[in-house]
């Protein structure tokens, strides 16, 4: 089973727009699209539509949107009641693929809210075989807040302690190091932060990184030198680079039609995730997240595809 984590979810909505965004000007929407969201949910949507064992877990009230949307699509969760609402999340498609998203900061919690999340998640991973901690931090909440939660699964393991995925931004990726996952998916903005500050101070910038694998291969090797098990780095449109002590590997998709980029990180990591569940050596897990992403941003609005909705055979992968 794999458990994920959303300390900040959301309700995802989309508009699909008929042309490019115009600043301060009114237009009409082609479509709107509602989602219940947050990285980990969205990995754990991704995986439930593979029909792979997951739980969802996460803050909300009963009846909240959020958890109404996951109990109508079927995905199996946990939540602890908080008495407030949780955030929505409001995502603008131009009809080239180009995305904007503004998001809410979302429901603050106390340290005791914090504490209860935290056993919450620890007596739910046990047996587990990851742990995907995702997403932004909610207003209130430290920004090591996964490192702590990586910590505390290790030391609650009565048996084999489940691995780590990380994939968040800012402050609190940059903290999750100190929690060693054993796997980490940063963008390229989030990859060249990372490389400097571990002290590859010429890693480049997110747009040299997207252009040269080399270079982003570099830049996450430097964070498996510094203790991250694996990172799993994707690079939009230029595909993605993942990097294990072992080797390192690149990947693309033969050229899709983007339709909406919202959440195809997220399905990279489940491809990789599901690739992982049935045995895949490293290769095959990369060409399986490459492919989950090139689906995902192929369909509309939040949209998580199903492992058959996906185009393996279409990935080529480069060692390097």
């Amino acid at each position: 089973m794999i458990v994920t984590l959303t300390a900040n979810p959301s309700l995802d909505r989309t508009v699909e727009l008929g042309g490019p965004l115009e600043r301060g000007e009114v237009q009409r929407a082609v479509s709107v699209r509602q989602e219940s969201g947050g990285k980990g949910v969205n990995v754990a949507r991704a995986l439930r539509a593979s029909a792979l064992e997951t739980l969802a877990v996460l803050p909300g009230d009963a009846g909240d949107p959020v958890l109404a949307g996951l109990s109508a699509t079927g995905v199996p969760f946990v939540a602890l009641p908080i008495g407030a609402p949780l955030r929505s999340n409001v995502a603008l498609t131009e009809p080239d693929g180009v995305t904007t998203k503004v998001n809410e900061p979302g429901p603050e919690l106390s340290s005791e809210l914090q504490e209860q999340l935290l056993s919450l998640l620890v007596d739910r991973a046990r047996g587990a075989t990851w742990v995907v901690l995702a997403g932004s931090l909610p207003p209130g909440v430290p920004e090591d807040f996964y490192a702590t939660a990586a910590q505390r699964l290790r030391a609650a393991a009565d048996g084999s302690a489940p691995r780590i995925a990380i994939d968040s931004s800012g402050a609190p990726l940059a903290a999750s190091l100190k929690g060693k996952p054993e796997l980490l998916k940063p963008n390229a903005d989030e990859l060249a932060e990372l490389a400097a500050m571990v002290g590859l101070h010429d890693a480049g910038t997110p747009a040299e990184l997207e252009a040269s694998p080399e270079r982003a291969a570099k830049a996450a090797r430097a964070l498996v030198d510094a203790g991250v098990g694996a990172v799993l780095a994707t690079l939009g449109s230029k595909g993605a680079v993942l990097v294990t002590a072992d080797g390192a590997w690149y990947a693309t998709h033969s050229p899709i039609k983007a339709v909406s980029t919202v959440g195809a990180g997220d399905s990279s990591l489940a491809g990789y995730l599901l690739a992982d569940s049935i045995g895949a050596d490293a290769e095959g897990r990369l060409r399986q997240a490459v492919a989950h992403g090139a689906a995902a941003a192929s369909l509309p609005g939040s949209t998580v595809p199903a492992a058959n909705q996906t185009t393996p055979s279409a990935v080529n992968i480069t060692a390097l």
